[in-house]
């Protein structure tokens, strides 16, 4: 049996497009919340790293005004633009690449 780590790294290195972290939920099969499973994300980024892989992230984006989180060193979805105060926040999406 593989770990949701496992299988987050099979996911995410057999995509063929960036996912978002409910995509991810989906095909993973998991019943961990989406902040849990950000965290694993997060232990997932080192182990590609090791094994020659990068983790990239398509920017979360707000719905109301545009705004692209760019310089955003988290992977979870924030809470709400820093422009216009608006909580609809299109999430990130991840992706890996070779380095």
């Amino acid at each position: 049996m593989e770990t949701v780590r496992e299988r987050l790294a099979k996911v995410l290195l057999e995509s063929r497009e960036p996912l978002t972290i409910s995509q991810l939920q989906a095909l993973v099969n998991t019943e961990l919340k989406p902040s849990e499973l950000y965290d694993e994300l997060e232990h997932v980024r080192k182990t590609l790293k090791r094994m020659g892989y990068r983790l990239e992230i398509v920017p979360a984006t707000c719905k109301k005004c545009g705004y692209v989180f760019s310089d955003r060193e988290k992977l979870k979805k924030p809470s709400k633009c820093p422009r216009c105060k608006s909580e609809r926040i299109e999430p990130p999406k991840f992706f890996v690449t070779s380095s």
